[in-house]
């Protein structure tokens, strides 16, 4: 046959958008069950074979919102769900992996609304109308790169059942949930103290506030006795707050103050006054004892404030400054200018003993990071504790399972520490509360449908006002599995990929999304939405910093791409990404994909080019050499470890399973030592060794192609594959043929399996021994300085009946792989030779002729003096002020240099000693 040319450089460019859609347009994305997917005929195949392929593989991505492009975290989190897809596709399971794009309702309105800034407007200046269509084109236009990203990234998700939280389907989904919690008296209406970002104009859930640790001050303040018999102090972080104050509380146990309980308080700058009370709340040794209570304006007060019925004063207006509650002068100002205006009024007052400074940590909106206030207001909230009480019967039951475990204790805590979800937001873009408010009787309707008039009064529906608020982002992406599928609709979908088999998703979002939908699926559906939890780290920079716009040090996954391809950014995040650590990369990080890319590349084209003159012909077992059921007996290894890897999301042990197979002992190993049969045997020789590598290439890129999808498809393509299928099928009882026997393109061929029949220990045993010694020889010659190109002799000393025996039988492969001219076996150590000591044997390269060995000896005695030098330098560091004052991973480092120069002087004086 005639060879088969690769293009000679590896360029990924030049094939990632052609295959991409030819796998789109073909239907390879596509569940089996699919009519419209080119297997669909197997999976409905009824023999025995086909009916072990028909179980089901289900993944809904995690929403990105529609407020930008992706980032690199995107790119870690579709390329590890794009990898298992991948896989559980081609182990035959009718696979589905669901994509689409969030709404976000403040993020996205936010952008909308700098917008708007830019061109000296607010959404006020459009209304809610012409603000809502200037909303749904800016996520048209982020909706159109986002999809652009996820095809260059590879994303095999099914396109034609895209979703989007704030399309029809879903929005009526929303609606209908929010209408039967209120049913089942999960959800009400209430005035409550609700986090408030005044940046936002929103109330926000206590888990969208951001806790950051802030340069601040404990203010201590005077509060005078009404009667004038003397004075207290409190002290507080929010002076500009006391105007709210109803109350000043005390221990009830505190001795100190039991006889001034009751008794009234002047408000300062006010003519207000206030009582002291008693509360077990305070406690006696922070500070004086005395705690000044602001039920409007702190969640603790708040809870202090119901005990005992105190007045709720709230002082700010929606966008955060002081209101018509507090004197006259102060109204207006926000927090900072109020605060440092009050302090002036108390000090003239003589009622400001002073500040300290201190760092604590305050509330910043998750979106804008403005400082969010307590603020009491009319909310919708959700009762969490039910449903949450669910989710945890759920995993205590093992219904859901954590990769890895110790996120069950994240997910545990907050559901045992659970409060209620304030699910309404005063902005504009999303999910309107479908309550209206009669304005005759008062009556609160909450329905599916738009009422057309009152039930309670019979008033017509233009005296019903709809609640202008509109749901919590959440709300709609807590419903994401089953909604996505048509629920509540009994629709086929939902009926064959729900409850879904796996969530992938990064741990920042636990609490947000992964508990809610938990308890959103059992209480809607009955069934947890997912089974295997995989929740992955973050994607920071070298120095450990999560990547962001400010610091400078955020990566586009398409900038990687268009340098490398997708193949080398998507095997380098699976690689790096082990289980419950973060991920620390540079661009240069990528460099280990690409790398890998090119090796793969550059060995199917050597493989495929050398076929020239050749003719596939059946392998049977009987047909092949010990070398070869080595390498098919490591294939099996790695078919075996990359399956386990995978089935447990162990990604970077899959990965680095399959880089040392097919780099290692495939390319380095197995295909050199077969360039001796090329060079010695005959033409039946060399057609029977080309098609055993033809055969194991192909099971190769199956085995690669989850993680390697493009490169691994375009060199696919060019195999003579129905020469392989042919000879595979008179190839016995070899397994090599049960995995080859089907139709199409890679992404759907069947993923190689381990077989108890390919295992072979004895072989394995006696190869580990040659590549033993043959990596100790190579070791050897690099510490000799001698030239990789020159010829050596050697001399090997075996243990008998060792495993070591086999290198006599395999002179040619030590030859060949150590760069060796002749192999003596000796049964002692030669003179005037450097040895090397391995399981069950000796090595030792000769010092002849062929060799120098006064400029050996010059070499090692210079190289000694070099490194004793080394640990000169280190000693001293260790010995003096270094060791205690610098950190300790860097000691650490120093001890580690340390040992390593005595290593190289040791062994040098070895090779020294045996010269002499």
């Amino acid at each position: 046959m005639k060879a088969i040319e690769l293009e000679k450089a590896y360029e990924p460019k030049s094939f990632e958008d052609r295959i991409y859609s030819e796998w789109e347009t073909k239907g390879y994305f596509k569940p089996a069950s699919d009519e419209a997917s080119p297997v669909h005929a197997q999976y409905k195949c009824q023999c025995e074979d086909c009916n072990k392929k028909t179980n089901t593989y289900s993944v809904v991505i995690p929403p990105p919102n529609v407020t930008g492009v992706l980032h690199m975290g995107h790119g870690l989190n579709n390329t590890l769900q794009d990898i298992v897809v991948r896989y559980h596709r081609m182990k035959g399971d009718n696979t589905l992996w669901l994509t689409g794009t969030d709404h976000a309702g403040i993020a996205t309105q936010n952008v909308v609304e700098r917008q708007l800034k830019k061109e000296g407007l607010t959404r006020n200046d459009l209304g809610r109308e012409k603000f809502l269509e200037r909303t749904w084109k800016v996520k048209e236009d982020h909706h159109n790169t986002i999809v652009k990203q996820q095809r260059k990234l590879g994303n095999s998700t099914d396109w034609e059942r895209e979703r989007f939280t704030y399309d029809e389907g879903l929005s009526a989904a929303v609606r209908d949930v929010f209408v039967t919690l209120y049913e089942r008296g999960l959800m009400y209406r209430g005035k409550r103290l609700v986090n408030w970002c005044p940046r936002c104009g929103t109330a926000l859930a206590d888990d969208e506030v951001d806790h950051e640790d802030t340069q601040g001050a404990m203010y201590h303040l005077y509060y005078e006795y009404a009667d004038g018999s003397g004075k207290i102090e409190v002290a507080t972080t929010r002076p500009e707050t006391f105007f709210g104050d109803t109350a000043v509380a005390v221990n009830p146990n505190d001795e100190r103050y039991k006889a001034i309980v009751g008794k009234k308080l002047k408000l300062p700058l006010t003519g207000k006054e206030i009582p002291i009370i008693a509360d077990d709340y305070v406690d006696m040794e922070f500070g004086t004892g005395m705690v000044k209570i602001t039920p409007a304006h702190d969640p603790n007060d708040w809870e202090v404030g119901k005990r005992h019925n105190l007045e709720v004063i709230n002082l700010l207006t929606p966008d955060g400054r002081l209101n018509e509650n507090v004197p006259e002068k102060y109204r207006g100002l926000k927090s900072e200018a109020a605060r440092k205006l009050v302090i002036e009024d108390l000090t003239e007052a003589g009622l400001f003993k002073g500040e300290e400074k201190m760092v604590h940590s305050v509330g910043h909106c998750y979106r804008c990071k403005t400082v969010v206030e307590p603020y009491l207001s009319d909310q919708w909230f959700v009762k969490m504790k039910p449903m949450a009480d669910k989710a945890l019967a759920a995993w205590k039951k093992g219904e859901i399972q954590f990769f890895p475990q110790k996120w069950e204790n994240t997910y545990s805590h907050w559901l045992e520490n659970i409060r209620d979800w304030c699910v309404s937001r005063q902005i504009w873009w999303g999910h309107r509360i479908p309550a209206w408010y009669c304005q005759k009787c008062g009556e609160v309707i909450v329905s599916r449908e738009d009422p057309c008039k009152c039930p309670k009064c019979g008033a017509a529906a233009s005296d019903l006002k709809q609640d202008e608020d509109v749901l919590d982002t959440w709300f709609s992406s807590w419903l994401w599995p089953f909604s996505t599928l048509g629920w509540p609709e009994n629709t086929a979908d939902l009926e064959k990929f729900y409850p879904t088999t796996a969530l992938v998703t990064a741990y920042d979002i636990i609490f947000f999304w992964v508990s809610r939908m938990i308890m959103a699926g059992l209480e809607f559906t009955g069934k947890a939405p997912f089974h295997d939890i995989y929740i992955h780290g973050l994607v920071r920079d070298k120095q450990g910093r999560k990547m962001s716009k400010s610091l400078g040090n955020g990566m586009d996954p398409l900038e990687i791409i268009d340098m490398y391809g997708a193949d080398a950014l998507k095997f380098t995040l699976g690689f790096m990404c082990a289980q419950g650590q973060d991920i620390l990369i540079d661009k240069d990080s990528f460099k280990l994909g690409s790398r890998f890319c090119n090796k793969v590349w550059n060995a199917s084209r050597y493989l495929l080019g050398n076929l020239e003159g050749r003719n596939l012909v059946p392998v049977t077992d009987a047909d092949l050499t010990e070398l070869d059921k080595w390498i098919y007996s490591r294939l099996n290894y790695a078919a075996k470890t990359a399956r386990e890897a995978l089935d447990t999301y162990r990604y970077n042990d899959a990965a680095s399973a399959l880089m040392e197979y097919f780099w290692n002992e495939f390319c380095d190993w197995y295909v050199e030592a077969t360039k001796i049969n090329f060079k010695n045997g005959d033409d039946k020789e060399k057609d029977r060794q080309a098609s055993v590598l033809m055969n194991i290439l192909e099971e190769n890129l199956r085995l690669l192609h989850p993680y390697l999808p493009f490169v691994t498809e375009e060199i696919y393509g060019k195999l003579p594959l129905s020469e392989i299928a042919a000879n595979r099928k008179s190839a016995g009882t070899q397994k090599v043929a049960s995995n080859s026997e089907y139709a199409g393109m890679l992404i759907n061929a069947p993923y190689p399996e381990y077989t108890a029949d390919r295992e072979n220990a004895e072989i394995e045993a006696r190869f580990e021994v040659l590549k033993e010694l043959i990596g100790k020889t190579r070791a050897l010659r690099v510490d000799c300085g001698i030239d990789p190109a020159s010829k050596i002799n050697i001399a090997i000393l075996i243990e008998k009946g060792s495993a070591a025996e086999v290198c006599r039988e395999k002179v040619e492969m030590i030859q060949l792989l150590a760069g060796v001219a002749k192999v003596d076996f000796v049964e002692a150590k030669p003179a005037s030779s450097i040895g090397t000591v391995g399981k069950g044997f000796e090595s030792f390269i000769l010092v002849d002729e062929n060799i120098n060995k006064e400029q050996l000896i010059a070499r090692f005695q210079k190289t000694i003096e070099k490194e004793q030098g080394y640990a000169r330098m280190s000693q001293n560091k260790l010995n003096g002020n270094f060791a205690k004052h610098a950190p300790a991973n860097l000691v650490e480092e120093e001890k580690a240099r340390l040992a390593e120069s005595e290593r190289k002087i040791a062994t040098l004086e070895s090779y020294l000693a045996d010269l002499k």
